[in-house]
């Protein structure tokens, strides 16, 4: 998590401007979903102001949806889910093969965005989290738990999302994660009937997180498009 700083006098109310600060690095990225804030008292001697000041900022970040708030479990970053967008995705993708497709070409749009800004953008967080995804996924179907190859999975493409720094793409990425993650299972299913079909994700996603990790741009944004072509074809043979 990163670091709080003192909030500096300003002329408008205290609240806005400690609402701001918190609000800046979750856009960012600095804070992430699922992330705690610490405890009350302690956030407040960091940020050196009263902690009516800072109540009444994370209870407006709590009313905006930004942040979560659990007795005796203290304030949250709260996830962005959408529900009453992906669950009627989630429905058609279980009875209209064309609905499959259709993410497909969003996750194409995005996610080859999401690869280029990653590769200019990304911090050393984000390229251990990128590394521990890839890791963890290639582990999971290594030793047959396809479930968790495709969460991970899932969350390898979201962990590059994060590593853009673009709050509109990571806030798109977030709240599809549920319907990527049914996605990702479906198409994995279909590409892993063979040896080579296992190969060449591994092949693609690695790819992906070198072209990142070098710092390259077009190889990275290159890399999502070969591996998202491959997943699109795959679909529509299936």
């Amino acid at each position: 998590m990163s670091a709080f700083a003192p909030v500096e006098p300003t002329e408008g109310r205290l609240a806005d401007t400690i609402a701001e600060q918190i609000e800046q690095q979750i856009v960012a990225g600095q804070l992430k979903a699922g992330d705690a804030l610490p405890a009350e008292r302690e956030l407040a001697r960091i940020m050196q102001v009263s902690r009516a000041s800072l109540r009444e900022a994370l209870l407006r970040l709590v009313s905006r949806e930004l942040l979560t708030v659990r007795r005796n479990a203290g304030y949250t970053v709260a996830a962005v889910t959408a529900p009453s967008l992906t669950d009627p995705l989630l429905r058609l993708m279980q009875t209209q093969p064309k609905a499959v497709a259709d993410v497909l070409e969003l996750r194409q749009g995005v996610e080859t965005l999401a690869a280029r800004f990653a590769a200019e953008r990304a911090t050393e967080a984000d390229q251990g989290a990128i590394a521990e995804a890839i890791e963890q996924m290639e582990q999971a179907q290594q030793a047959g738990d396809a479930e968790a190859a495709a969460t991970w999975d899932a969350r390898l493409h979201l962990a590059v999302a994060e590593a853009s720094h673009n709050v509109a793409v990571v806030t798109v990425m977030r709240g599809l994660f549920t319907v990527m993650r049914e996605h990702v299972r479906r198409t994995r299913a279909a590409m892993l009937v063979n040896a080579s079909g296992d190969q060449a994700l591994r092949d693609q996603h690695r790819a992906l997180v070198a072209a990142i990790r070098q710092q390259n741009p077009a190889a990275a944004e290159q890399a999502a498009e070969v591996h998202l072509r491959y997943v699109r074809q795959g679909v529509i043979a299936e």
